[in-house]
């Protein structure tokens, strides 16, 4: 049921991997609860120094203006272009972008904490910019929401608002918002390309960790397999999911059965579908892979 905004299972064959994704949600979960209550309790005043490079990364894009990649972290967006290899900081600001998502030539979505020299509200709710990152503004919900978990299709929008365990939808672009349920705090979001109301989700449910999904743009869930990990849905049989030990499986199905296809070499901390065999990924030391073969191999696109 939505609500206004306020402001046949099939388990994976290999039982190891079953086990391997159960410690990961568990583990993954307890640290995106705990990263949110550790920012309630804390002021600006308390926030950590700035880092030179993109470390602790919340979420990757591409550019579709020039095809280069961007960084969004807790102290600032990165920009790695086309056949650079280290990715610079975009301006001066050390904005904390928890959720990220580009949506269109050198316009973003975002979402998080301000830079420390900034006269804001702690929770920034949607913010947008269209000069790839350079500038931002307030859309909606300031003050009000801390989207860590941020997709858009279209004009269609979802956010998890990690502030208040809730997940919101959008249906002009961020400017209004209803809450619809939700299977359970939220790790990762993902939106079937053919379909706007399509959604999977990685969640800590009544049912338990896994993998859960709703036709109806959040209207209603079902759980559908035990898969937990960080998503991208590239194309209709194309829907990824890697672990936290790196491994990297797809679904055919959408998310009924999956196989393993490779791995990463490292713990993932944000996942980018670019389409559908080209995928990006950030490991907690900042730097980001690339995969051009569906997750096959990966060579490393920028170092942090």
């Amino acid at each position: 049921m939505a609500r206004a905004a306020r402001g046949p299972h099939t388990p994976p064959a290999n039982p190891s991997t079953h086990r391997q994704w159960v410690r990961f949600g568990t583990a993954a979960l307890v640290i995106l609860i705990g990263a949110g209550l550790l920012w309630t309790l804390a002021d600006n005043r308390g926030r950590p120094s700035a880092a030179d490079g993109p470390v602790h990364v919340h979420g990757l894009g591409v550019n579709p203006a020039d095809g280069a990649l961007f960084v969004a972290t807790h102290t600032g967006l990165f920009r790695a272009g086309v056949g650079e290899s280290k990715a610079i900081r975009v301006g001066d600001s050390r904005q904390d972008t928890m959720g990220f998502a580009v949506v269109g030539e050198n316009r973003f979505l975002g979402s998080g904490h301000p830079d420390v020299r900034e006269d804001l509200p702690p929770l920034l709710g949607l913010i947008e910019s269209t000069d790839a990152g350079r500038s931002w503004r307030p859309i909606s919900l300031l003050g009000e929401a801390d989207f860590h978990v941020l997709r858009s299709a279209g004009n269609r929008v979802y956010g998890y608002d990690a502030s208040h365990d809730r997940l919101l939808v959008s249906g002009d672009a961020g400017r209004t918002w209803v809450e619809v349920d939700r299977p359970g705090p939220l790790l990762d979001l993902a939106v079937d390309p053919t379909d706007d109301r399509h959604v999977l989700a990685v969640a800590a449910g009544d049912l338990g960790n896994g993998l859960y999904e709703s036709r109806d743009g959040g209207g209603t869930w079902d759980r559908v397999g035990d898969a937990v990990g960080l998503l991208a849905w590239t194309a209709p049989a194309q829907l990824f999911v890697i672990d936290g030990g790196g491994q990297v499986f797809v679904s055919s199905d959408g998310g009924g059965r999956f196989e393993r296809r490779g791995a990463i070499g490292g713990e993932p901390a944000a996942l980018l579908g670019k389409d559908a065999d080209t995928l990006f990924v950030a490991l907690h030391d900042g730097t980001i892979k690339g995969s051009a073969d569906g997750g096959t191999t990966w060579t490393v696109r920028s170092t942090p």
